[in-house]
């Protein structure tokens, strides 16, 4: 990967830029959350998903608007405790 003048962009670099591309040692709970928060921030930041969301829901653009960033706070729920991750 580089930046648009060619330089190579380091993985250090990359992954301060962006926060939800993890590491190693990331759990599969902390993956999931990064992945539905980047999804609904996605569907916040475009008005014609969120126009359909609100269609399909029978509900105003604005309280869908609110519904998912509502859930952007816990995407999957609690974090587990404990106990093994498959």
């Amino acid at each position: 990967m580089s930046t648009p003048g060619g330089a190579p962009i380091h993985k250090d670099q990359l992954k301060a830029k962006y926060i939800g591309t993890g590491d190693a040692d990331m759990t599969k709970y902390e993956w999931i959350t990064n992945m539905h928060r980047d999804t609904l921030a996605s569907h916040v930041g475009h008005y014609d998903q969120m126009s359909f969301y609100a269609v399909a829901q029978n509900e105003s653009v604005g309280r869908v608007k609110k519904d998912f960033l509502e859930r952007m706070l816990m995407p999957c729920g609690r974090v587990p405790v404990g106990g093994k991750e498959e």
